[in-house]
C-alpha cells in the first residue's frame, strides 16, 4: 500500500503504475456531472486552489446535515466515463493529479494522465458506507444550493481513502487492455 499525502507533486503521482495499491490522506473534491460542464464552460477561480495538485473523486455522496456540519453517510464511486468528453481539459487547467471513480475512462483521460502527470484510481463500487468512513471532516461545499447535494463540489478530508492505479501516467490503462483481451476471447467464442 503506498501513503499519498494531498496535495501531491507530479514526481510522485508519475512513480506510481497500473496495478498499484494507495492510501489517499488529505483534501479530495467531489464532482460529477453538472460540475464538470461548469468547470470547462466557465473555469471557475475557486476551484483552481482546490484541485491543483489534488483529486477529483466522481462521487455523488449521500450527506447528512447535523447543526452547520455535514457528514458523509455515503460516499460511493460514479461511473466515471460520463465524464470523459471534459476531464482532459480539467485536469490540464486546473493540473489535477488524481482522478478517482469506477469504470476507468477513455483514450483523451489517458493521454491527460500522460501529457498532465496523472493517474486514475479506482475505487470499489458498492462500499459506499466503508469509504464515507474514511472521510473524517468535511471541510467545505461549493455551489451546493446552484447544483444540488450529488452534484456539488464536496471538499472531503480522508484518512486512508484506498483505490488502485487502473490507468497511469506512462500511457498504460488496465481497462483498456481487458477490453482488448474480451474481444479477443469473444471472437474466438464466435468464431471471428
Amino acid at each position: 500500500m503506498i501513503r499519498i499525502e494531498l496535495p501531491v507533486s507530479e514526481k510522485d503521482i508519475r512513480k506510481l503504475k497500473v496495478g498499484d495499491e494507495v492510501s489517499l490522506h488529505g483534501t479530495i473534491v467531489t464532482a460529477r456531472d453538472a460540475a464538470h460542464k461548469l468547470m470547462v464552460e466557465e473555469w471557475p477561480k475557486f476551484v483552481e486552489p482546490l484541485l491543483k495538485d489534488g483529486a477529483i473523486y466522481h462521487c455523488g455522496p449521500v450527506m447528512k446535515k447535523t447543526g452547520k456540519s455535514w457528514k458523509a453517510v455515503a460516499a460511493g464511486p460514479t461511473t466515471s466515463i460520463r465524464e470523459e468528453p471534459y476531464e482532459a481539459a480539467v485536469m490540464d487547467h486546473y493540473k489535477v493529479r488524481l482522478i478517482i471513480g469506477k469504470g476507468g475512462m477513455g483514450p483523451k483521460t489517458l493521454k491527460a494522465c500522460k501529457d498532465v502527470g496523472a493517474v486514475y484510481l479506482h475505487a470499489v463500487g458498492g462500499a459506499a458506507p466503508l469509504l464515507a468512513d474514511t472521510v473524517v471532516r468535511t471541510k467545505a461545499v461549493h455551489l451546493l444550493d446552484e447544483l444540488g447535494v450529488p452534484e456539488a463540489f464536496w471538499e472531503f478530508e480522508v484518512d486512508g481513502f484506498k483505490g488502485i492505479v487502473t490507468m497511469d501516467s506512462h500511457g498504460k490503462s488496465l481497462h483498456s487492455t481487458l477490453l482488448r483481451k474480451s474481444k479477443k476471447k469473444r471472437d474466438a467464442i464466435i468464431g471471428l
